[in-house]
């Protein structure tokens, strides 16, 4: 459980330096996923999301936390049909759970800002 929580605290370190820092990349217009941080624990990410340039098809196999850097609406849209809306705000967390088994989906941003998340990813969460 230590090594676990000096995990935690490794990629918190991340999400401050991360969030302190200018992108110039969210300002480009690219989609993009830039890594931070993984061991046997977590899987640490920044993704950019640029208005108009969608995510491709994935999926998730562990739940996650996500901190929105620069935050707005994303349409979580399933590659089966349906969708759900997301208002992420600036500064906040939130919890998003595994995908179910044989899904997957895509994210695009609503709007026409890029949207920022840092993706903490919990490998051994149940």
């Amino acid at each position: 459980m230590k090594k676990f929580w000096g995990s935690v605290a490794a990629a918190g370190i991340l999400l401050l330096a991360a969030g302190g820092a200018a992108n110039t990349a969210s300002q480009t217009g690219v989609t993009q996923r830039i890594e931070q941080f993984e061991n046997d624990e977590v899987h640490v990410w920044k993704a950019i999301i640029a208005p108009n340039a969608p995510l491709t098809m994935h999926r998730h196999e562990h739940p996650r936390v996500i901190i929105a850097l620069d935050g707005g609406d994303v349409n979580i849209i399933q590659q089966a049909g349906g969708s759900e809306l997301n208002h992420w705000e600036t500064g906040k967390a939130y919890w998003l759970t595994s995908s179910k088994p044989g899904t997957m989906h895509t994210d695009s941003v609503v709007g026409n800002k890029p949207i920022q998340v840092m993706v903490v990813e919990l490998k051994n969460a149940k």
